[in-house]
């Protein structure tokens, strides 16, 4: 049987820290998120897990530029494909989770209580959004049926992956945790759906940042 994988990595920590950059906000990897970056490969590649034939990415420097290197390094073909860019967040883009409750109490809490219904002013659709995700997943494993595929995105991508894998509702992304380089597996046979093989949240250099997305 014909299985395909995905391993999506989320990128590491960027120029400026935490704070909800969306897909607007353009900021590179710092230095500690490449190198959170470089030891999640390390760590991918002693479990024999990094037998990649693509490397695919979202357009945004955070994910593309460290996908190019790795391309480079790996002398593998890197793609880019702008539905696993990250979730617009509107007017809360540029913003620290301790900065949007104070701006936006009402928006915040909306949110919080319903992030699918709540969305904040400006902010894309998490229907729209989950379904260039999902149109994501398809297209690779339509294009890519059998091979291993390396994707570089987002907090919230990821999320919405393993919602899709799990046959879980849209509101669970604000249920589920995604660090600095989280690394989520997903195989699928032919004829079948996504399925969740791995999902390792360990941050590299040890430490946690709560709050944020992007």
């Amino acid at each position: 049987m014909t299985t395909t994988r995905i391993d999506l990595i989320r990128h590491g920590e960027p120029v400026g820290g935490k704070r909800y950059r969306g897909d607007q906000i353009d900021d590179p990897l710092n230095e500690t998120g490449w190198q959170q970056m470089q030891t999640r490969i390390e760590r991918i590649a002693a479990l024999g897990e990094d037998d990649w034939d693509v490397i695919i990415s979202s357009p945004l420097s955070r994910c593309q530029a460290f996908a190019r290197h790795l391309g480079e390094q790996r002398r593998l073909p890197v793609q880019i494909n702008s539905n696993i860019r990250e979730i617009g967040f509107g007017r809360w883009e540029g913003l620290t989770h301790a900065e949007i409750p104070k701006q936006y109490p009402e928006e915040f809490a909306a949110f919080r209580a319903d992030p699918v219904a709540g969305r904040p002013a400006g902010a894309e659709s998490m229907h729209e959004f989950f379904k260039r995700v999902s149109q994501a997943l398809d297209t690779i494993g339509q294009e890519h049926r059998g091979r291993r595929v390396l994707l570089v995105s987002h907090a919230v991508v990821m999320r919405a992956a393993l919602a899709i894998a799990m046959d879980a509702p849209m509101q669970s992304v604000a249920r589920i945790r995604t660090e600095y380089a989280a690394w989520l597996q997903l195989t699928k046979a032919a004829g079948e759906p996504w399925r969740l093989a791995c999902l390792d949240n360990s941050l590299p250099n040890g430490a946690h940042h709560p709050g944020g997305g992007g």
